[in-house]
């Protein structure tokens, strides 16, 4: 049997039928099933019976088209892909049936073929990790990475990234690069053996994003669940709102900054974004790790969290308080405390609309007088990465957090459809 077979493979009374793919081990048969699915199933003691030989031409990894198939063209940009890892980068591995982030830049050149045509392409591991691992020290990697590439000549960047922290990565690039070109961070909900899977329009629209007339940061991922638009939005007033669906990303407090139309790969502009500069790019490394987020809820142990903050020698903190920026009446000693020590505080708002105003309830107000900064709407996971940035690169971090360094502090919260 070879790969392109029609199979019946059966072992431990269970059948599958499908189109035998090739393997990455020897251990095991990869089958795809007549619903797009495909199942790793164990060779030892499987009986396989040959339905069809060569009822599909299918390429291994090795050959299929890929980096070295997409002919340089003189009137097309540069875009640099830069791989972090993620779903869009993954594989399935057939032992555990799990998603794997294996695969480098040049793969997903490979596996994405309808890129061809579309750019010159430069491919780059950075990191290759599922995204809960990401953490500052990558995130620094990457933005050096992005300077150096930006500084070769490259006319717009494309990070592979993984959703579940997308949003903490695009805003730490959009305040550690000052850059005069795109960079586009792009992900896939759901992994390339899945029917349903949304890699290929990203990278897609994510590359026509990097092709455009603008220098935004941005997180372009699907507009809704069908397959007609990304949007793009500013990557540090995004948030993912949905654990699974593919229009999962959502602009908080607006509307996304555009959108890229998967047909033509027409990028239209909901607001004027920053333009392409002339301008050389710059780098601002440096973070302070010593910052946390840290989310009030009702019932918290006052006296242990007291304890647990005095102990973890901050130098930042961010409160997601309620409402317009409250906590417990008890932890504002706490709290003063803190900045008595030295420590930024900052307060964000756990609704998902609106902004904080410590001006309006008594609770507020002696948080003012405990000496809290008001935050604005800034998303709390936008306000940690900043103030990190911020504690390193700004002289008055404090006043940094109560404006806007890269279009994530809106200076009004209006009502929009």
């Amino acid at each position: 049997m070879n790969p392109g077979d029609r199979v019946r493979v059966e072992r431990a009374g269970v059948e599958n039928e499908g189109v035998l793919l090739p393997s990455t081990t020897r251990e095991h048969l990869v089958i795809k099933l007549a619903g797009g699915y495909n199942v790793g199933i164990d060779r030892e003691d499987a009986d396989v019976e040959v339905l069809e030989s060569g009822a599909h031409d299918v390429e291994s990894a090795q050959d299929v088209e890929g980096v070295s198939e997409i002919e340089f063209g003189d009137d097309l940009p540069t875009i640099s892909l830069l791989s972090t890892g993620g779903t869009i980068a993954s594989t399935v591995d057939y032992r555990t049936g799990a998603v794997t982030a294996q695969f480098t830049a040049e793969d997903v050149l490979r596996a994405v073929p309808d890129l061809a045509g579309r750019a010159n392409y430069r491919g780059r591991v950075v990191a290759n990790i599922l995204s809960e691992n990401m953490d500052p020290s990558i995130w620094q990697d990457l933005a050096r990475a992005i300077h150096e590439e930006i500084e070769a000549g490259a006319d717009g960047v494309v990070v592979m990234h993984g959703t579940d922290t997308m949003q903490f990565s695009a805003t730490a690039m959009a305040l550690m690069v000052d850059s005069p070109v795109p960079i586009v961070f792009t992900g896939s909900q759901r992994s390339a053996d899945r029917p349903s899977s949304d890699n290929v329009m990203n990278a897609v629209c994510a590359v026509e994003a990097a092709t455009s007339d603008c220098s935004e940061v941005l997180v372009c991922m699907h507009a809704e669940s069908s397959d007609t638009a990304c949007a793009l939005h500013r990557g540090t007033r995004v948030r993912k709102n949905h654990t699974s669906r593919r229009d999962a990303f959502e602009t908080v407090g607006a509307e996304p900054l555009g959108t890229v139309d998967y047909d033509d790969g027409t990028v239209a502009w909901n607001r004027e974004p920053t333009p392409r500069g002339e301008g050389d790019p710059a780098l601002h490394p440096d973070l302070n790790e010593a910052v946390d987020l840290l989310k009030f809820t009702p019932g918290m142990n006052v006296d242990r969290y007291a304890s647990f903050l005095q102990d973890a020698d901050l130098d930042g903190l961010i409160v997601e308080g309620t409402g317009l920026g409250h906590v417990h009446t008890d932890f504002i000693p706490v709290i003063e405390d803190l900045v008595d020590d030295g420590v930024v505080v900052a307060m964000t708002s756990q609704c998902l609309e609106g902004r904080v105003c410590d001006r309006v309830y008594d609770t507020g107000r002696d948080l003012l007088d405990a000496g809290v900064v008001e935050a604005g709407d800034t998303l709390p996971g936008t306000a940690k990465v900043k103030l990190m940035w911020a504690l390193e690169n700004v002289a008055d971090p404090e006043a940094a957090m109560s404006r806007s360094l890269a279009g994530e502090l809106q200076q009004r919260s209006v009502p929009w459809e």
